[in-house]
């Protein structure tokens, strides 16, 4: 199917196929086949958790510098260390209090909310 076409002046081209060859040539078969292309959809970026009063509070300053000072990660791990603290001594007030379940996780949503307010999940 390659074929190099000559000029009267010697030269060649750099055409390939033959020159009946064309959409509706030889080629026709190639492209009338029935080949089904699936197309993705665009992939989108998945939601990131955010905290509706960032940057505000009263203690959102403190905590911004702290994060700046010791490290992102060296920051999380002890805010989380401190949320579980946190969580424990809720736990432990609710089984003194004989509180069940139910209310010991709005107590817990509760101390979030809160936490988010006064800026310490800045």
């Amino acid at each position: 199917m390659a074929t190099s076409v000559a000029v009267a002046t010697g030269l060649s081209s750099s055409f390939h196929g033959g020159w009946g060859s064309s959409i509706c040539g030889e080629d026709r078969g190639m492209l009338v086949g029935r080949t089904w292309v699936r197309v993705a959809k665009p992939i989108r970026s998945s939601p990131v958790m955010k905290n509706v009063n960032e940057g505000k509070g009263i203690f959102a300053p403190l905590v911004v510098v702290t994060r700046n000072v010791i490290g992102k990660k060296r920051f999380n791990q002890l805010r989380g260390k401190a949320i579980a603290l946190h969580s424990q001594v809720i736990t432990e007030f609710c089984k003194s209090i004989g509180a069940d379940g139910k209310q010991r996780q709005g107590l817990i949503r509760l101390a979030k909310k809160n936490g988010e307010w006064l800026g310490f999940l800045a």
